[in-house]
């Protein structure tokens, strides 16, 4: 290929034959004499001299061997610090500014990149980081949140048990005041009925009370030495000496004296055979014949074998002594 001022400048070999052509230091070497550089497209000026040492460089002292039989290999543009040199006026200057030029804009294309990746890692690790510090506040919002619904389902169900066992003691304390209350209402009802067969008792005059402002001392059976028979046979109403003794029921007195151990006694027989002795007495007011009801008879002393004045009250059937007290209460009397 014919170049500047005649002088034949030879192309260097293709990729196909040659692989990558690379220039060294010799190669761009300034070439001395008659021959003048001329600027090329890509600001390198080659003469054949200058290709001519790159072929014998290519090639090798051991003889001619062609490219293609050669590994390709990567290669580097080395530094030229005689380029400058080569180049005069304007060219020179032009090189030399496009170089600095390059070399610049390579530079802080560099620079920035490197300044854009390091922003673009705070970035991302910064992104990381809110994301963990959400995701661990979504986890403790709902752990809180579970620990709340928890609390109140816990809470609703003590006061359901709560309110279970208020209305569980509410019945139970209504049912219990409902049987005191039958049963209080019950014990009225008896205690009226018996004051009301008392009171038509003692109005009709057919059974009354043998004694008033009395208390009760010795029951009918209870043991001890103090009575003959070793029990008590009787029912003993203590009241004050003189005290008037009534009959209980309208018949007939067929005993009234002096008997031992029982002191002054009246035996007065009813219409149905039963026989009531008064006992212990400190005067007899009737000794014989016939009585009403609630007629008085005698009065309370402390003769025979007693502690202290009272009534000593026994009631026989058939010869036989039985409860003073419930033959007294089956009478309708309250005593």
């Amino acid at each position: 290929m014919p170049g500047p001022e005649g002088i034949e400048v030879q192309e260097p070999p293709t990729a196909g034959a040659w692989g990558e052509w690379n220039p060294t230091e010799d190669s761009v070497r300034p070439v001395r004499g008659k021959h003048r550089v001329a600027k090329q497209r890509g600001g390198l000026a080659r003469s054949s001299t200058v290709l001519g040492v790159g072929v014998i460089a290519a090639v090798g002292a051991s003889g001619i061997a062609t490219a293609q039989d050669r590994p390709q290999v990567a290669i580097s543009l080395p530094d030229l610090p005689d380029l400058p040199g080569l180049m005069t006026g304007d060219q020179g200057r032009q090189a030399d500014g496009g170089a600095a030029a390059a070399a610049a804009a390579k530079t802080g294309i560099i620079a920035q990149q490197s300044e854009q990746g390091a922003d673009a890692g705070e970035v991302l690790r910064h992104r990381i980081l809110q994301q963990a510090e959400s995701q661990q506040n979504a986890a403790e919002a709902q752990a809180r949140a579970e620990a709340e619904r928890a609390a109140r389902e816990t809470a609703a169900q003590e006061a359901k048990d709560k309110l279970e066992a208020a209305r569980k003691a509410a019945e139970e304390a209504k049912a219990q005041a409902e049987a005191k209350a039958a049963e209080e209402a019950e014990a009225a009802a008896k205690a009226a009925a018996a004051k009301a067969e008392q009171e038509r008792a003692a109005a009709s005059g057919a059974y009354a009370l043998p004694t008033s402002a009395y208390t009760l001392t010795s029951h009918y059976g209870v043991a001890g030495s103090m009575w003959s028979s070793g029990y008590h046979t009787g029912l003993d109403f203590a009241a004050p000496t003189g005290t008037p003794v009534k009959a209980v029921a309208a018949g007939t007195i067929t005993s009234a004296g002096w008997s031992g151990a029982y002191g002054y006694r009246i035996v007065l027989e009813l219409e149905d055979g039963t026989e009531v002795w008064y006992c212990h007495l400190s005067s007899m007011s009737v000794t014989s014949g016939s009585v009403a009801a609630g007629s008085t008879i005698g009065r309370v002393g402390a003769t025979g074998n007693v502690t202290g004045p009272h009534l000593h009250l026994e009631v026989r059937k058939g010869g036989s002594t039985v409860d003073p007290l419930a033959w007294l209460n089956s009478k309708g009397l309250n005593v």
